[in-house]
């Protein structure tokens, strides 16, 4: 099994873009936090949170091959749970446990969050609360790439989505300042 720092150095060395390096560590403490919250192996939730888009690069043009090539890059240096929720949050199987159902959920809610923070003038995580989250999520035309329904499967673990904000805004706050909010 990859430790951390390794996940975290094949991260930096496949994914070129730091947004999408921050957007994969901002995965990773939301489940995080999620498996702190359910009583999970924070260690393997995060991990598939870190790795989730470790193909971005080479399947950004490509789709339909997104997940599949991160788990080709992969190969057994992790379990196949996390190979599978990398694959249910790309729809490369339906999700079927809390684990992958939590990643599909939290995929789209952190570029949200990103988003509600970089329309303040202060730029900062600091500055956003649930209540301003649940606002944004109302307005279609708002990070509209953040699918609205694939935020809301959060009720599928169990969680409604005010619960899921809170917690999914107190993980990026707690590492606001590695990723520059």
């Amino acid at each position: 099994m990859l430790t951390r720092q390794e996940a975290l150095d094949l991260v930096k060395k496949h994914i070129s873009n730091k947004n999408l390096v921050n957007h994969c560590l901002a995965c990773e403490s939301i489940m995080r936090k999620l498996a702190q919250h359910f009583g999970e192996d924070e260690e393997i939730w995060g991990l598939a949170g870190l790795l989730h888009d470790l193909d971005y690069d080479y399947t950004k043009d490509d789709p339909q091959k997104h997940g599949l090539k991160t788990v080709e890059i992969l190969g057994d240096s992790v379990s196949s749970d996390i190979k599978d929720a990398i694959l249910a949050h790309c729809e490369k199987k339906v999700p079927e446990t809390r684990m992958e159902k939590a990643l599909y959920a939290v995929d789209p809610t952190s570029g949200f969050i990103v988003a509600s923070a970089l329309i303040k003038p202060e730029k900062k995580l600091e500055v956003v609360d649930v209540e301003f989250l649940k606002k944004r999520f109302k307005e279609k035309a708002f990070a509209k790439g953040a699918s609205r329904e694939q935020m809301q499967s959060c009720e599928s673990i169990g969680l409604t989505l005010e619960e899921f904000y809170t917690l999914s805004l107190e993980a990026m706050k707690e590492i606001a300042t590695e990723i520059g909010l």
